[in-house]
């Protein structure tokens, strides 16, 4: 199955695109575990979870007594002993959301001694990470914020796609070029670019030229029914129409260059 991890620089579209394929591989009947790794967690909102259903979906980080179990220490604390390898496997049918067949996790995010900190919550985190990403039976698209952060060499090589998106701008292409040599660096394989909030043509081509030799998978269009559907609180994929085929592009793309698998 796929493995498929999305960054790029805050605000361009990661989780639109993430949303989307969520959907996508779920309506051709594969199993799709979603991971909002990202801070500013918002996929499921993106996904179409109500606001009721999202808020019973706790992130793990901030599950101090799950944590304290599988590590032997309290969320906050530092310097003392605990396990780098915590048991994992069960979390994700325990503590994940469903919605339309797209199964969901919320990291969360460490708030305390920064996020590289060596703390029981990070150490639960990866650990879940590397869980899904090496258990073969799930496409599994992971969410993440502007970096590569939750990846690591271990895991590199379980990612068959880390995907780019990138907006109409110099700064968001700075961003995909440190997140293309930190990919690099580590070993993922596969390192692709797509294009969100393009307008017209021209935006296409200034991608194009700005994410150098990255493939580009294809492009989403700025869409104010997207903003509309954020408002409502509505899923991505229920705008229907231009987005969603535009994404059917991008998905077709990423199965030819990657090969579906059974």
């Amino acid at each position: 199955m796929f493995k498929i991890a999305i960054t790029g620089k805050g605000g361009v579209g990661k989780t639109t695109l993430s949303s989307l394929l969520a959907h996508l591989y779920a309506e051709e009947g594969y199993t799709v575990v979603a991971i909002d790794a990202d801070p500013d967690a918002n996929l499921a909102s993106a996904l179409g979870f109500t606001p009721e259903e999202a808020v019973r979906i706790t992130p793990i980080a901030e599950m101090h007594d799950l944590v304290e179990e599988r590590t032997g220490a309290r969320p906050g604390s530092f310097g003392g002993f605990f396990k780098l390898n915590p048991r994992v496997d069960d979390i994700p049918e325990r503590f994940a959301g469903v919605h339309d067949n797209v199964r969901l996790l919320i990291m969360g995010t460490v708030r305390k001694g920064g996020s590289g900190c060596v703390c029981p919550e990070n150490v639960l985190l990866k650990a879940l990470v590397t869980h899904l990403l090496l258990r073969p039976k799930e496409v599994v698209i992971l969410d993440m914020e502007a970096g590569i952060e939750h990846l690591g060499r271990a895991t590199a090589k379980a990612v068959d796609a880390l995907i780019v998106v990138v907006e109409p701008g110099k700064r968001s292409f700075q961003t995909a070029q440190v997140i293309e040599g930190l990919a690099h660096d580590i070993g993922i394989p596969h390192v692709y670019a797509v294009g969100c909030k393009v307008r017209n043509e021209s935006d296409r081509d200034l991608i194009a030229r700005g994410v150098g030799d990255l493939p580009v998978l294809g492009y989403l269009s700025y869409d104010p029914a997207i903003i509309d559907a954020d408002i409502r609180g509505s899923g991505v994929f229920e705008v229907g129409g231009q987005v969603v085929a535009e994404a059917q592009v991008i998905q077709e793309a990423l199965d030819e260059r990657i090969g579906k698998k059974a």
